[in-house]
């Protein structure tokens, strides 16, 4: 058995949302009255696509999901299990085991629709039993409503996909999140005197709608800018047949960041993403998006 003791959170986490909090709340409060650690214990990949067959894009990448909950939970313990075909098939009671014996828990936290075992036969109501039995505390988190909505994985997914990106981040708790690192484009920015950032970001992390967004610009030098985001496929230059991705032109700053990790914090959406006639147009429409990001955040 480890040595550490723990209050441990159980669930996926995609994008760290308003239920998440409710139940990463608990687990920080119950961890420092009783001088335990407060920990996560999530998985990498998602338990939903191995065990349908259907990829499902989520909301962060795993880097992402840790980075939240440290930065809004000040949990460090983030515990990333892989989940594979033995997984799956891993009865529920076995788990819950090895939480005790090889993890060290001391408490567990779910939220009410926590299910896992195989073929998904433990339920947060058979969590608590088990817990009782094992001598361990259990608490499981009902479900947190907003605008009278359940918030969910689910629900932000689509508010993301819509461009509803305000929207999304009442659901979220915060703003929506990408990190990634900073990769060559076609360079076409620097000529004009807007230079940006390209990043393209893991397979199976979701985008939001194409468009042109309000975001936050962090550096891993620890430097804050605002930024001009596009998300699409640049048809201006390429006619909309490259690949997806994020260009940012970052306000008042100048630097080479190539390969450098960047995280991107999305406010609002500006407008959609468009075609111009040239090169000059599209210019002088990121110079009127730059000072629609000033006004935003002003």
């Amino acid at each position: 058995m480890t040595g550490k003791q723990r209050v441990i959170a159980l669930g996926f986490f995609d994008g760290v949302h308003i239920g998440h909090s409710a139940l990463l709340l608990r687990t920080l409060e119950l961890a420092r009255a009783r001088g335990f650690i407060p920990s996560v214990i999530t998985f990498d990949t998602s338990p939903k696509s191995l065990v349908s067959g259907k990829p499902t894009s989520l909301i962060n990448s795993a880097e992402d999901r840790a980075g939240l909950i440290h930065r809004l939970f000040s949990i460090d313990d983030v515990i990333f299990l892989h989940f594979d075909r033995n997984t799956s098939r891993m009865p529920w009671e076995e788990f819950v085991l090895r939480l005790h014996e090889d993890f060290g828990a001391k408490h567990l936290v779910a939220g009410h629709d926590f299910r896992f075992g195989r073929h998904g036969l433990g339920t947060a109501e058979l969590l608590s039993e088990k817990c009782r039995k094992l001598m361990i505390g259990c608490d499981i988190i009902p479900e947190v409503t907003h605008k009278g909505r359940t918030s969910s994985s689910t629900l932000i997914r689509s508010l993301l996909l819509e461009g509803s990106i305000e929207e999304a981040n009442e659901y979220l708790g915060h703003p929506h999140v990408l990190t990634d690192f900073v990769r060559f484009g076609y360079r076409l920015g620097r000529t004009l005197g807007t230079p940006t950032i390209n990043m393209r970001f893991s397979d199976g992390v979701l985008l939001p709608a194409f468009g042109v967004y309000a975001t936050r610009v962090y550096l891993d030098s620890g430097l804050v800018r605002l930024g001009v985001t596009n998300i699409g496929t640049r048809p201006t230059v390429s006619g909309g047949d490259s690949a997806v991705t994020a260009e940012t032109h970052i306000l008042d700053f100048q630097g080479n960041l190539y390969g450098h990790t960047v995280r991107l914090e999305f406010y609002s959406l500006l407008r959609p993403e468009l075609k111009f006639s040239s090169v000059d147009e599209l210019k002088d429409r990121i110079l009127l998006d730059c000072d629609a990001v000033r006004r935003y955040f002003n």
